[in-house]
């Protein structure tokens, strides 16, 4: 039978101090992992970062935070050698960082565009690319996109356009590092309940999104819930399980391949 372990595992969670990447560090924690390496951007993300440490050492696993802005290539290989010294190597590597942006193409401007792109777009691409210097033989990387990709919508145009790359990127990568036994998959939830999603949309658009599921009503706020995405990306992640090159649409109702 195989066994989806995460035992004795060394994990880097980039975005890993709140939300679904710090409910990811805790969960992963407690089902085995021997040490987490969480990355968080400002100096406002700091109280949450070590609020995440302490969880992970109540379940006796060794906990470490990096700050850093992930939109530069050279921080990026900073975390990767920072956390791989730190935790005595890699084994897997999440990358839940994003940015939202929804607005009518004809009033984006060159900043916007920019700033979405550094986000969503090149800061996936140099994770994977140190996670394939850094990471083990046998590792797993898992990179969060967008239920978008498979919508038909306007407004999102930044969003899910920067984030179709990383769809790319995926496969490109589980290309390139799979002769060394590293899975490269990418999960693309749909709506979730974060202060994430809040702050892009209107009131009218957020009564939508908590009814537009057919599973909506069974939910606890209509939205998907990041402690349903978890599990998805704790079983991505885990030994026995050798999926790559793919996008799971959670909430999208189909895998794209």
């Amino acid at each position: 039978m195989t066994d989806h372990s995460l035992t004795g595992k060394a994990v880097l969670i980039a975005g890993g101090a709140k939300n679904l990447g710090g409910l990811l560090a805790t969960d992963l924690a407690r089902h085995g992992a021997r040490a987490v390496a969480v990355h968080y951007n400002s100096d406002a993300a700091r109280v949450e970062a070590e609020e995440t440490l302490a969880a992970i050492a109540a379940a006796g696993v060794k906990g470490f935070a990096f700050q850093a802005d992930l939109t530069t290539a050279s921080a990026m290989e900073t975390l990767f050698e920072q956390a791989k010294a730190a935790m005595e190597g890699i084994d897997i590597a999440v990358n839940t960082v994003g940015k939202v942006l929804k607005k009518p193409m004809v009033e984006i401007t060159e900043e916007e565009f920019d700033a979405m792109s550094a986000v969503n777009s090149k800061s996936a691409f140099f994770f994977l690319k140190e996670a394939g210097k850094h990471l083990n033989d046998h590792g797993k990387v898992c990179t969060l996109v967008t239920s978008l990709l498979g919508a038909y919508t306007p407004f999102y145009a930044s969003y899910a356009g920067t984030k179709a790359s990383v769809e790319h990127y995926t496969r490109a990568a589980s290309k390139e590092f799979g002769e060394r036994g590293i899975s490269v998959t990418a999960i693309g939830p749909g709506p979730m309940d974060t202060p994430f999603f809040y702050p892009a949309e209107g009131a009218d658009a957020v009564a939508y999104h908590k009814s537009a599921a057919a599973l909506s009503p069974f939910s606890k706020t209509g939205l998907t819930d990041i402690a349903d995405i978890v599990p998805w990306i704790r079983f991505l992640v885990s030994d026995g399980w050798w999926m790559t090159g793919q996008t799971i649409l959670v909430n999208g109702g189909y895998t794209t391949k």
